[in-house]
């Protein structure tokens, strides 16, 4: 089982993230390119921060079901967002999104950084993680 935890000598985390993430032995670390907002198609899932942050989550979601595994197997995220101005959008999903994913709160290691822009002007979210998927 992933380990998450929280120092009590350190401040507490200011967003949905655990400080400190560790991996058992007996998994295997997989690394997941960063997912955008589109969809099995190709086409982007909607022009918003929001509508873009739920199809890359859930893009991750089915790549981690690939592996026959879920988000609880997500060690760390790292989350770009192509302006301040997306924000918000990007907050409100995930805050939906991690609400189903961790209903306790057991949150994954996470970083957030907001960029200048991604791959194509049309992004607004791009979303890589971490996953520990116990060896087979």
């Amino acid at each position: 089982m992933i380990r998450r935890w929280n120092p009590v000598d350190l401040a507490p985390p200011i967003g949905q993230y655990s400080h400190l993430a560790a991996v058992p032995a007996d998994h295997e670390l997989v690394f997941i390119s960063g997912q955008v907002g589109v969809l099995e198609d190709g086409a982007l899932s909607g022009p918003d921060a929001e509508s873009q942050t739920r199809q890359a989550l859930t893009n991750i979601e089915r790549l981690l079901e690939s592996m026959d595994a879920g988000p609880e197997q997500l060690v760390k995220l790292l989350t770009l967002v192509s302006g301040t101005e997306h924000l918000e959008g990007y907050r409100a999903a995930r805050e939906d999104v991690f609400a189903s994913w961790y209903p306790g709160g057991d949150w994954p290691a996470h970083s957030l950084a907001v960029v200048a822009a991604l791959a194509a002007p049309e992004l607004t979210v791009e979303i890589e993680g971490i996953a520990a998927v116990p060896r087979r």
